[in-house]
């Protein structure tokens, strides 16, 4: 069977594949050995200018050449470095050949060669290739992708800011609110978890097989290999990697950091889970209406369904995101001893955790620019649902004193189908300022939201 969209085992390769072009590059096994290429190169040239007396600082065109090794480097490289890693059944070692064999004819290339990947663990490669592809994919996707959502939820704040709602509190009528502040609330949550996605430094460690530059000393025993290492680390694209250096490590960098990261993701994919409930039970009770698309279907058999699938579908994916992103942030920080190798394979699924995010933030802003407010809706359900006014009453009755506040409008309302008639009355009959009463008969369950539309504007 011959692999294609409808015969991938993974959806995300397969049914969703269109969706997430985005992310491929950055986060798939191409991407990876494209970072990999990339450290090699700036490691490389670095060697070259640190006063070796064996290995001279490289002409101008041949740092030209291996840069342009990392700006263009193809899908056919990475087949290429494949088809060598079919005899090294090494993959870093692979790259290091490759590498090497793109020297071939350019003599002051190749008689530096066997310095490329000089004193590197594989890990040295590996550690800082995840970090580079981490950092490209929070910022190209997962941020940007969050961005959206937050934009489009403002917007919708602005715009519904003064359209008042019924709260349901515990799923019973409570005290309005307004649709606006209610959609400000997520953006206020959202904004801080993207603040906390944003600020996670991406770590990375050049220091050799156990952390502690003993081959690098090896060879060259009065040279400050931590220092270097830290300058090649920090140093900004494309002569270094402008990551940020994690001096102490085993052989594999701790991966708290990413730990941070997926944990940070997590949060803001649970804030979203929250809202795409919110929304599917909005659209439940009617409050909120779908465009309709041309030839969609909602069911086989019932032809009148307009379903909310969208936030079904972010809903889902969002579940499994952060499913595979708690196993990576609990897995990853833990290695026995030195180093063990259970990382490895767990990290090539770091594209997946993020591709189900990235495919639920596509899902849930469909599903946004689908929604038509129905004020009648919302209108109809404040207007059957008078007894919410119980808490005004009674809070203005107990400022001026009058005994036993709460009780009465508990005995007034609790359980029952309270009407405007019957709550106008007992304001009438209430000894309190004739100006107050006049304040409390023109409030309506529509009115009476508070600074809900201020709030909602202001975010």
């Amino acid at each position: 069977m011959s692999l294609s969209t409808i015969t991938a085992l993974s959806p995300l390769d397969g049914r969703y594949a269109a969706k997430l072009s985005a992310l491929r590059p950055i986060m798939s096994e191409h991407g990876y050995m494209h970072r990999r290429v990339q450290v090699e190169v700036a490691w490389f040239i670095a060697l070259s200018d640190a006063g070796f007396a064996e290995f001279k600082p490289l002409t101008t065109g041949a740092r030209a050449y291996l840069l342009g090794l990392v700006k263009n480097f193809s899908e056919t490289d990475s087949a290429a470095i494949k088809d060598i890693e079919k005899t090294t059944n090494h993959d870093v070692k692979a790259v290091e050949y490759w590498l090497k064999g793109k020297f071939e004819a350019r003599p002051e290339l190749e008689k530096a060669a066997e310095f490329v990947h000089f004193a590197c663990t594989s890990e040295d490669i590996n550690n800082t290739s995840h970090a580079l592809q981490l950092r490209s994919g929070r910022d190209q996707v997962v941020l940007p992708g969050l961005d959206r959502i937050v934009l489009k939820l403002r917007e919708m704040a602005h715009m519904y800011a003064a359209v008042p709602m019924l709260s349901r509190t515990h799923g019973q009528t409570a005290s309005p609110t307004t649709v606006g502040k209610e959609l400000a609330n997520v953006v206020v949550r959202l904004q801080t978890a993207c603040e906390r996605v944003a600020s996670v430094k991406m770590l990375g460690k050049m220091n050799g097989a156990v952390g502690n530059y003993n081959a690098h000393l090896s060879a060259w025993p009065d040279f400050d290999w931590e220092a270097f290492s830290k300058r090649v680390v920090e140093t900004p694209e494309p002569l270094g990697l402008g990551l940020t250096f994690q001096p102490y490590s085993i052989q594999i960098e701790p991966h708290d950091y990413m730990a941070e990261l997926f944990d940070a993701v997590a949060r803001a994919n649970t804030i979203l889970i929250d809202l795409s409930r919110d929304i599917w039970g909005y659209v439940s009770l009617g409050y909120f209406k779908q465009k309709l698309k041309a030839g969609e279907i909602g069911s086989s058999t019932m032809p009148h369904k307009v379903n909310p699938i969208d936030f079904e579908n972010a809903e889902g994916n969002l579940g499994l995101a952060n499913a595979l992103l708690k196993h990576l942030s609990e897995k990853l920080p833990v290695s026995r001893w030195q180093r063990d190798l259970t990382d490895s394979t767990v990290l090539r699924n770091i594209g997946v955790a993020l591709g189900y995010a990235a495919l639920a933030y596509t899902s849930l802003m469909t599903g946004l620019n689908k929604l038509e407010l129905n004020e009648e809706a919302l209108s109809d359900d404040l207007n059957a649902s008078w007894e919410v006014l119980a808490e005004p009453i009674q809070t203005v009755m107990r400022r001026f004193g009058v005994p036993g506040a709460y009780e009465k409008l508990k005995e007034v309302t609790r359980g029952k189908t309270v009407t405007a008639d019957a709550l106008h009355g007992l304001i009438r009959s209430l000894e309190i300022p004739e100006a107050e009463k006049e304040r409390l008969l023109a409030m309506t369950p529509g009115s009476y939201i508070g600074k809900a539309a201020e709030l909602a504007r202001r975010v």
